[in-house]
């Protein structure tokens, strides 16, 4: 290992922190019932060695970043939320009546989370799509398919000003919104190849469940907490 310097040791060219981090996404992959869990052991992890072997200032840190800390923690926890609201407004219930049957039915709901995400910002977006997802397959959702659900909340913004941060701040240091919109066809193709091979993998794994409760009324309040704070 080289010296310590402001990333901290090195191995093979690379920040050691840099491989704790894709250590961390592996160990998501590998044990994603214990997403939280990995996820904090790695937080913790990184930081004590951020901490113990580099020449990181956690409090300079802090009082430089901490409103882009406080503004992210925000909108985690605001989209959390909203997932929330939109589980308990029971909508979901009703989408295997609004929704095509079979593979078909798979790949519209991924339809609509790439549509929605041209309005949203991608996070949102996945997680709507996560939360109607689990409610479609009673909590049995293909690991390859939430995948497309993240691909396509993140594609769906690919062409739009809208729905994602890059493109946003593209527009205000002003780039034409229409400059963007090619990027549709190339977000298109991967959601229909790509798409396409992860609803049939759902298919196959669970298939859209038509026993939902029909007499579950759509509880309007949360409905109108959604699409006011998604507005």
């Amino acid at each position: 290992m080289d010296a310590a310097s402001n990333s901290g040791p090195m191995l093979l060219g690379i920040p050691v922190v840099f491989l704790l981090f894709g250590l961390i996404l592996v160990g998501i992959l590998l044990l994603h019932r214990r997403s939280l869990e990995v996820s904090l052991v790695g937080l913790v992890l990184i930081a004590g060695f951020r901490l113990g072997f580099s020449r990181f200032d956690l409090g300079q840190h802090l009082v430089h970043e901490w409103v882009k800390l406080s503004n992210l923690f925000g909108l985690l926890v605001g989209f959390a939320l909203v997932a929330d609201h939109f589980e308990g407004s029971h909508l979901t219930e009703r989408l295997p009546r609004l929704l095509p049957r079979g593979r078909l039915g798979c790949f519209s709901l991924l339809v609509c989370v790439w549509l929605l995400s041209g309005l949203l910002d991608n996070i949102a977006a996945a997680l709507i799509g996560a939360t109607a997802a689990a409610a479609l397959f009673k909590r049995q959702v293909h690991l390859g398919y939430l995948a497309a659900i993240v691909a396509a909340a993140n594609a769906g913004g690919a062409g739009s000003v809208l729905g994602d941060t890059t493109t946003t701040m593209l527009w205000i240091d002003g780039v034409r919104p229409l400059a963007v919109l090619p990027a549709y066809i190339g977000t298109t193709s991967a959601l229909v190849v790509f798409g396409s091979f992860a609803s049939a993998q759902q298919h196959r794994h669970a298939p859209i469940d038509l026993n939902t409760a029909e007499n579950l009324r759509i509880d309007t309040g949360r409905l109108v907490i959604v699409l006011g704070a998604l507005a």
